[in-house]
């Protein structure tokens, strides 16, 4: 039979079971001006607007 030669350690063991590993799909929230995907709590890159704001000056 197989048997382990050493004893897995508890960290060793629990970095194997933990799911930090699996990647995560990006946030992404509408941009309330134009509604382009955007990241959440970010400025506009299609419009340059925040919280119905202009921060940045686009040109046309």
């Amino acid at each position: 039979m197989a048997v382990p030669k050493r004893k897995t350690s508890k960290a060793r063991k629990n970095k194997r079971r933990s799911n930090v590993w699996k990647l995560q799909a990006p946030a992404l929230a509408k941009c309330s001006h134009c509604g382009a995907f955007k990241a959440p709590h970010r400025v506009c890159g299609n419009c340059g607007y925040y919280n119905d704001k202009e921060i940045i000056k686009m040109e046309a």
